[in-house]
């Protein structure tokens, strides 16, 4: 592990035990190209978030690709989350670009300009399939999460991650289901799986991650407080469970909780903090 300017680098095990098997099958420059573009794409996603005040974590390495682990204390916006996630597609953009402009002007010419400008190219798209932990799944996560309140679209988007990996693996296993004589996408096979189990994790860690975003609730309401917006009103009775109250919350909404009696009269009215403080008295 490796500490840039408070930054940590590393990479996974595997990932070196892969790097070790290229030399000895012949495809070093293959892989250590791979891990170039993955390396600047993942760069990516880290600049736009220093850029942003979000603090940057961790670059790792993985076996199937990277991340960037950035400061997520549940507070990041819609936009700034799409702008992160843009960021490391961009970067491979620019680099086919530039690759393509070198081949048209033959500065540089050979297959291996050719793979790099393929391996771009499948790299960007690959990781805007709206599939979580993908930049595409986040994307979308981020854009529906404006519409719905942010604990249904965490559930939603989390389930649709998973029914697309399982997707990934059949199409993967298709001429093994079909009995047809065509061989398996292990590629395919592999993300598939790598997939299924983060978002499988990620599904589990839903209460968590909800978690964060209650508590840092005051600082959405300072901002509101300060650009004087409207709060969103949630209409609710006596006996409603809290939690029931608070899966209503939108992510970049201030909420006033309106209490009605069984007359439809209203008998209180409630800022989300009251509910938010209620619901961790309540827990503790």
């Amino acid at each position: 592990m490796i500490n840039v300017m408070g930054v940590q680098l590393s990479m996974h095990p595997v990932f070196v035990l892969l790097m070790m098997l290229s030399v000895a099958t012949g495809q070093f420059i293959e892989l250590i190209t791979l891990f170039v573009i993955v390396f600047i794409h993942e760069l990516g996603h880290a600049s736009a978030a220093a850029l942003l005040g979000i603090q940057v974590r961790s670059i790792q390495m993985l076996p199937f690709g990277g991340v960037a682990v950035i400061e997520d204390r549940g507070d990041l916006t819609a936009a700034k989350e799409i702008l992160i996630s843009l960021a490391g597609p961009l970067q491979n953009v620019i680099m086919m670009g530039a690759a393509v402009g070198m081949l048209s002007l033959h500065w540089w010419d050979g297959e291996f300009l050719i793979y790099f400008i393929q391996a771009n190219a499948i790299i960007a798209l690959f990781n805007l399939l709206p599939i979580l932990p993908l930049d595409g799944g986040k994307i979308a996560q981020a854009l529906i999460s404006l519409f719905l309140p942010y604990y249904k679209t965490l559930v939603i988007t989390y389930r649709l991650s998973i029914v697309a990996s399982v997707v990934m693996i059949i199409i993967s296993l298709s001429p093994l289901i079909m009995k047809e004589s065509g061989k398996i996408e292990l590629n395919i096979l592999l993300m598939g799986c790598f997939l299924l189990y983060s978002g499988i994790e990620d599904y589990r860690n839903i209460p968590y991650r909800f978690v964060r975003f209650l508590v840092n609730r005051d600082k959405l309401f300072a901002y509101h407080l300060s650009s004087a917006s409207l709060a969103q009103p949630i209409i609710s009775i006596p006996a409603k469970p809290l939690d029931t109250i608070l899966r209503l919350f939108k992510r970049e909404k201030y909420h006033m909780i309106y209490v009605m009696n069984a007359r439809g009269k209203i008998i209180g009215i409630l800022p989300e903090q009251r509910i938010i403080e209620s619901y961790f008295e309540k827990k503790g």
